[in-house]
């Protein structure tokens, strides 16, 4: 039972629709100071995260070939072109008013390294811990959120719920396939992702974090390579 993945995507439906509805009673002041505050929040998940790498070399050249690969195909205006029709969807204060940040909230929910990971070990192994903790820093931060963007933050549940689900009954199949260092490079690589997503929710510096999602694919196999291949040679 995905209970991990399912309490996840309704903290998020949930904290869309009560910031949607009752956000304009908050004062731009307090929400400007709890984005600051889920700004670090998002750092400290990513700092976390990054303290784990096994092989610094081979998550930097996947942060950095993965983010190649993303500007290549464009996939943050795919991203934000999703984003668009579904802020269509619900008309008012969507994401038509501030693209970017819907694009960051999307990233934010739908591709964190602890979110993907925390999919994968809740199917092997039944431990939902690591999305249920999620779970509560997604539902303050969708409220937030949904204070600018309405109700289309609550919609972001529906692509994260297949994304999750999808990485839940696959886990089976790649958990086998990795190992430790794969798994603490992959860890460390969303984290990076993560720093990059508090200092854009913090409005200190615009990173590209949709463009850098495909360096979270591409670290298994780099991080495999660089322990089998070139620590034997180190």
């Amino acid at each position: 039972m995905p209970i991990g993945v399912i309490v996840n995507t309704l903290s998020i439906a949930v904290g869309g629709i009560a910031g949607a509805l009752w956000g304009s009673r908050l004062s731009r002041e307090f929400k400007e100071k709890l984005n600051l505050v889920f700004g670090v929040c998002a750092l400290g998940i990513g700092i976390t995260s990054i303290v784990l790498m096994s092989n610094l070399p081979a998550v930097i050249l996947s942060l950095i070939l993965g983010t190649i690969l993303g500007s290549v195909i464009h996939l943050g205006a795919l991203i934000e072109r999703g984003g668009g029709k579904l802020a269509k969807l619900f008309p008012g204060k969507g994401g038509q008013q501030d693209t970017a940040l819907l694009v960051t909230t999307i990233v934010l929910f739908c591709a964190s390294g602890s979110g993907i990971y925390g999919s994968i070990v809740s199917g092997i192994s039944g431990d939902h811990s690591i999305l249920l903790a999620k779970s509560i820093l997604d539902l303050f931060t969708a409220m937030i959120f949904a204070c600018s963007l309405g109700m289309v933050v609550s919609a972001v549940a529906i692509p994260q719920f297949v994304i999750f689900l999808s990485l839940y009954l696959l886990a089976q199949v790649i958990f086998p396939l990795t190992t430790p260092s794969m798994i603490n490079d992959f860890k460390a690589c969303g984290g990076l992702i993560l720093l990059a997503t508090g200092l854009r929710i913090a409005k200190i510096k615009d990173f590209p974090i949709a463009d850098m999602i495909p360096a979270m694919l591409i670290v298994w196999p780099i991080s495999w390579m660089w322990t089998a291949w070139i620590v034997p040679l180190i």
